[in-house]
């Protein structure tokens, strides 16, 4: 990780010597032109503060990067990271302008590194109507009607069918990775867990670990294992299409998200295989790794807090005592989880999974008076509004009954505007209400199932991404004579 880090610096150094020129050229011309940059600090030359923001993210406690700059020059303020001038935000109406006005101020802007990695065709790096017909062809693949249909019955079934290996010792991230994917596929896909999904998952693991590494090879062995990984899957996901191209030309449809990139041939908007392949690889980030993070961190936030715990094993304890041990939930049951639902927003607030998204100016931008430059970089950071005691009291607690509703007590929560765990605008996160559901369920199967104690400590780490150093491990003892059913 460290030598990793390094090279990514020495690839942001390489890269700054342009943008350092560039960034002096675009500043005199703003200063004679009597506008106003927002304040701030370049920091080193070529190099900027990476250096600094990596540091921070390393520790448990990175919040003193953003906060010392904010009291310092204000909630909006510029820096150089990764070779670029940035501009960052840490105020939730300037986040909610960059997200609300994509296409028309600012457009996506990622790492080269992940770019390569997801492919040109991925939502990710779509625009314009391409992305608004993909975004909505994915949101109807995660909508209410759906998971009431089918899919939450899909995801009972995976959740319980994992849980039925553990014993002992668990690495919760490790479980929880497993359940994401395998139910991510069979939505794309229709696979149920076998030694193809197996085997997919080990090599896309390699390719989201090279997402933050130089995008040179012969820089780091990070990216190249990733680009061979990648490779490896972009053959197996297309072997796929041409299965089922041939399937579809024979009448044979299946209710998944290929069937429905398919339907697209027939209503003049067909995809060829590597458009449909990078589709796919990048749905597998979406449904995959954020949401596994997020039921372990839950699992790690109620072991920290018994009081928070009890409450949720009460709740759905009532639930479970409902319905027999081999029945599946239902809609209903998933509507009557009122505390669940506080459990998962204080999860979504403290966790902050997506600690902010980057986007690129595309004309000048005048904010607050002053002027962010076209092309420069600009850093929403949701992280910083949902730690904010202006918004939230004692923003850093674990508190999930300030989301109650009518809660008069002490830390209940501010306005709900300033809380966007999903990101927002036309490229909010589409599977937002899918990653709920995955997350109730996934909690009530826990604490009805099992208790467990930490197997050791562990602790967050937020650099590449947010997640638990050692992998969340527990060590878990059954709660009830007999478990949910073998055949699910």
């Amino acid at each position: 990780m460290a030598a990793n880090i390094f090279l990514y610096t020495l690839f942001s150094l390489l890269i700054s010597f342009g943008s350092f020129f560039l960034l002096r050229t675009t500043t005199a011309h703003f200063t004679r032109r009597r506008r106003r940059l927002p304040p701030g600090n370049f920091g080193l030359p070529f190099i900027g503060e990476t250096l600094q923001l990596i540091s921070a993210y390393k520790t448990e406690n990175p919040e003193p990067f953003i906060d010392d700059r904010v009291s310092k020059f204000g909630s909006l303020f510029t820096t150089h990271v990764f070779g670029e001038p940035t501009v960052f935000s840490a105020d939730p109406e300037m986040n909610r302008l960059i997200l609300q006005n994509e296409g028309k101020l600012f457009e996506s802007s990622y790492p080269g590194s992940i770019s390569n990695l997801l492919g040109r065709h991925s939502l990710l790096l779509m625009r314009g109507s391409l992305h608004k017909r993909m975004h909505s062809l994915t949101m109807s693949f995660a909508n209410s009607s759906i998971m009431k249909d089918h899919l939450l019955m899909d995801i009972d079934r995976l959740v319980r069918l994992n849980m039925e290996s553990w014993t002992g010792r668990v690495l919760l991230l490790d479980e929880a990775k497993k359940i994401t994917f395998y139910l991510t596929v069979k939505q794309l896909m229709s696979f149920d867990p076998c030694e193809w999904t197996q085997n997919l998952m080990k090599e896309y693991m390699l390719v989201i670990e090279g997402f933050f590494s130089v995008p040179l090879r012969i820089f780091s062995p990070t990216y190249r294992r990733a680009i061979q990984a990648r490779t490896k899957v972009a053959e197996a996901l297309s072997l796929v299409v041409r299965e089922r191209r041939k399937e579809s030309e024979r009448g044979e449809r299946k209710n998944d998200m290929v069937g429905a990139l398919l339907d697209e041939d027939g209503n003049g908007g067909g995809f060829s295989d590597e458009e449909i392949v990078d589709f796919l690889l990048a749905l597998l980030v979406a449904g995959y790794d954020t949401t596994s993070t997020i039921m372990t961190l839950a699992v790690k936030f109620l072991t920290e807090t018994p009081l928070a715990l009890s409450q949720l094993k009460e709740e759905q304890d009532e639930i479970r005592a409902r319905k027999g041990e081999k029945e599946a939930l239902t809609w209903e049951d998933y509507k009557s989880m009122p505390f669940t639902q506080c459990v998962v927003n204080e999860t979504l607030r403290i966790a902050n999974i997506i600690s902010g998204v980057f986007r690129r100016a595309i004309t000048d931008v005048n904010m607050k008076g002053y002027t962010i430059p076209k092309g420069w970089k600009v850093f929403a950071s949701l992280r910083a509004v949902h730690l904010n005691q202006e918004y939230f009291k004692d923003a850093r607690s674990f508190n999930p009954w300030r989301w109650q509703i009518n809660n008069n007590t002490p830390g209940a929560t501010s306005p709900l505007n300033v809380f966007t765990p999903f990101g927002g605008g036309p490229r909010r996160c589409p599977g937002y209400e899918l990653a709920r559901v995955e997350l109730s369920v996934f909690l009530h199967h826990i604490v009805t199932r099992f208790s467990w104690l930490p197997a050791e400590q562990d602790k967050l780490v937020f650099f590449p991404t947010t997640r638990t150093q050692k992998r969340c491990p527990i060590i878990v003892q059954s709660r009830v004579v007999s478990g949910p059913c073998k055949e699910v």
